[in-house]
């Protein structure tokens, strides 16, 4: 077999093995932190809430609140995130624990009006108020 001939049936699979190293299935990823039951309830805690906002459900959202969240917020401030002109939805991201029984979990809020969608980043923090009771501690 002469040289050309080798070059010839080589290059392919070599070509071939070089795409499958670089391809994002070979890529590794870092396993997910395990989850713990508040995490659970936290994530439960902000998903209820959540669904009060996309439903224009001030009391049920307020019953949601913790004690220092009631504090730091103004009725009106809470009637005006609850206020939904449109159809609206929400994302919850993989949340953090930001210390035992306080997590925070990305959010993204969606409103439309007319022909137009809006989008709203920002995150929302869940605490454990004792008892296994999880509470908004701050509004997203």
């Amino acid at each position: 077999m002469s040289l050309r001939q080798v070059v010839h049936r080589t290059v392919p699979f070599l070509i071939l093995h070089i795409a499958l190293l670089l391809s994002p299935l070979s890529a590794r990823t870092a396993p997910a932190p395990a989850l713990d039951s508040g995490y659970v309830s936290a994530l439960a805690a902000a998903d209820r809430f959540l669904q009060a906002w996309q439903g224009g459900d001030v009391e049920s959202g307020m019953v949601l609140l913790s004690g220092h969240a009631k504090e730091k917020v103004t009725t009106d401030v809470v009637e005006k995130f609850f206020s939904n002109s449109g159809p609206s939805g929400y994302e919850i991201g993989r949340g953090k624990q930001l210390k035992r029984g306080r997590y925070e979990f990305p959010v993204v809020l969606v409103s439309a009006s007319k022909n137009r969608a809006r989008r709203k980043f920002s995150s929302i923090v869940i605490v454990d108020t004792g008892k296994n009771d999880w509470a908004v501690d701050k509004l997203p």
